[in-house]
């Protein structure tokens, strides 16, 4: 079972929600991002509305005619009132329709804007942002929880602005045939459209965001239960492994069981209210009628009204219970929206030629941004793995300077943690150094485009990332315009071109999720190519043979030789093997470069 994790002072994402909104700011967000489809949301709403009209006057106009029959006078003749009636009916089904079709098409067109800013958010969050975060609960934000602000979009802003507008019209048509009566009416529509879900909305408290929240645990931890199976099997791990999975998924359904309760409840009071104030209505105009101050028609036709009134109000009602959970929907999307990321993108700077680099008197400590919370285990849950967590108070690069000449190989070696791969990672300008100035050809990299310096430059980290699709589209997210002829060169620079043929399908053999039809080695090899086809002039490398035999790191050495006429190489490894072709080499010890 997890422990709460503590807010992080940046905002870094954690597999936790960042910030508790109250309920109102949340919609208000969500509201802002209808201003795009304001004119369909104007179209719903008074179609919605003329449509709520003609329901409600369908037995209104009935109680003229019955009092037409009774001899009574009324407004309107008896013909009139059969066709209006009639008139009113085909209305309604065509506003309804149309209401819910635009209500639709605005929810599910402003889902694909959400799902794009989502993405666009997530590109710039990324790496520094994203590393602590649980992938399985990312993905639930980005699927369900965007889905489920469909209701909001759908079923809520509308038929909020519907009943508003509809209570007004009906206490004045209700109050015209005496002002208590009108009163009475709106002490319903209050209580039905307001009272009540906000009583609803204290009674589920924060189960709809604990809800959304153990939603996105269960998921992390069936992704990792899956990427992690044959170490589960191997150690004899699967029976914790699905007691644990048990205990959430219990946890998940008493959350949702207390949710449906909270339903229910508010379906009953609602009904029983509404019936009380029917009852009132009634018992109230027939006073009035006895006391001479209305006519019959004063009892009649305010007491079908009132009766036959509650569908916007109730519609409000529904949404007390149901809108915790949207809410917390929504409120984990906004996390991720309003999310400052660590390296702002940078534009509308003159473009750079890369003629070298410089890092000069750098410091640099991650602080907050690397804190990510631990997993503490009860007596039926396995050990979960915990990710690195660096102390915000340690200092990772101290006053570091080095420089990376054009066209020479710079070699970076050092033990695990001494701040080698951090390096390769503020060249990058994946964060931004504390102290000091990364320039290249001069210029800092702050004043680089993000665009620029990505073309500028190619970074191979240890772990390559390969897409569920063909090995050829793989190595073409380097280059998309790149020729078949590029792509094999490529790869014959980094040894891998011979094994791709031995394949079924060549480079169209599709490598299954994650890369995980291939050797770590292959992959690697694979992530090599796509540096080599990218052909930036600055090439970033950590530990780029570290799975490889010394044949094929052989032949990947001595490919990077022949590139270091056009390109400038850094070199982060642990192998004396792979340092042979360095043209300098700078030890890091302690954050310190020798």
């Amino acid at each position: 079972m997890s422990m709460n994790s503590e807010t992080l002072n940046n905002g870094t994402p954690d597999n936790k929600i960042l910030k508790k909104r109250s309920g109102f700011i949340v919609m208000l967000r969500l509201i802002g991002l209808v201003k795009p489809l304001t004119g369909y949301m104007i179209l719903a709403i008074c179609m919605g509305l003329a449509g709520h009209l003609c329901a409600t006057f369908i037995p209104v106009f009935g109680g003229y005619a019955v009092l037409d029959l009774l001899g009574m006078d009324t407004p309107f003749p008896l013909g009139a009132i059969f066709v209006c009636v009639i008139l009113f009916a085909i209305l309604r089904a065509g506003l309804r329709y149309g209401e819910q079709a635009c209500n639709h098409f605005i929810a599910f067109k402003l889902l694909a804007l959400i799902r794009d800013k989502v993405f666009r958010a997530l590109r710039k969050l990324c790496p520094a942002k994203l590393e602590g975060r649980d992938r399985g609960d990312l993905i639930s934000v980005i699927t369900s929880d965007i889905e489920l602000l469909e209701v909001f979009y759908a079923h809520t802003i509308s038929p909020a602005v519907i009943a508003f507008l509809y209570t007004i019209i009906l206490c004045l048509f209700i109050g015209s045939f005496h002002w208590l009566l009108g009163l009475l009416a709106l002490a319903a529509y209050l209580v039905v459209g307001i009272a009540i879900p906000l009583a609803a909305s204290r009674l589920s408290g924060d189960i709809g965001l604990q809800f959304r929240t153990k939603s996105g645990e269960l998921s992390s931890f069936v992704l990792e239960s899956m990427r992690g199976l044959t170490e589960t099997i191997q150690y004899h791990q699967g029976h914790k492994r699905l007691a644990e999975m048990n205990a959430q998924t219990d946890a998940l359904s008493k959350d949702e069981e207390r949710m449906k309760q909270n339903q229910g409840l508010n379906g009953a009071v609602t009904n029983t209210v509404i019936l009380l104030f029917d009852l009132a209505m009634l018992f109230a105009s027939a006073s009035l009628f006895l006391q001479g101050q209305v006519s019959f028609a004063g009892v009649l036709i305010p007491t079908i009204a009132l009766f036959s009134s509650f569908r916007p109000a109730v519609a409000l009602a529904a949404l007390g219970s149901t809108l915790q959970n949207t809410f917390a929907a929504g409120n984990r999307v906004l996390d991720i929206l309003e999310e400052s990321p660590v390296a702002e993108e940078i534009t509308g700077k003159p473009e750079v030629r890369f003629h070298g680099a410089l890092a000069e008197h750098v410091t640099f400590s991650y602080g907050d941004t690397k804190k990510t919370s631990y997993s503490v285990t009860d007596d039926i849950s396995m050990e979960r793995p915990v990710q690195a967590v660096k102390d915000s108070s340690e200092i990772i690069l101290q006053d570091i300077s080095v420089d990376f000449p054009e066209h020479q190989i710079i070699g970076i070696t050092g033990k695990s943690g001494s701040g080698k791969s951090t390096l390769l990672k503020l060249l990058m300008r994946f964060w931004a150094v504390n102290q000091g100035k990364i320039t290249i050809s001069g210029t800092s990299m702050d004043q680089i485009n993000t665009g620029n310096l990505r073309d500028m430059e190619s970074f191979v980290t240890q772990e390559t990332h390969l897409f569920h699709d063909s090995i050829r589209n793989n190595l073409r997210i380097a280059r998309l315009d790149a020729t078949d002829n590029e792509i094999e060169t490529a790869c014959k620079k980094a040894s891998v071109h011979d094994f791709i043929m031995t394949l079924p399908q060549g480079y169209d053999t599709p490598v299954g999720e994650l890369g995980s039809t291939l050797s770590g080695g292959e992959r690697q090899r694979l992530g090599l190519a796509r540096a080599f086809l990218h052909d930036a002039p600055f090439l970033l490398l950590d530990e780029p043979t570290s799975n490889l035999d010394s044949l094929n790191e052989a032949v990947i050495l001595r490919s990077l030789e022949e590139e270091q006429g056009d390109k400038t190489i850094v070199l982060v490894s642990h192998r004396q093997s792979t340092m042979r072709i360095a043209d300098k080499t700078y030890s890091v010890e302690h954050g310190r470069v020798s």
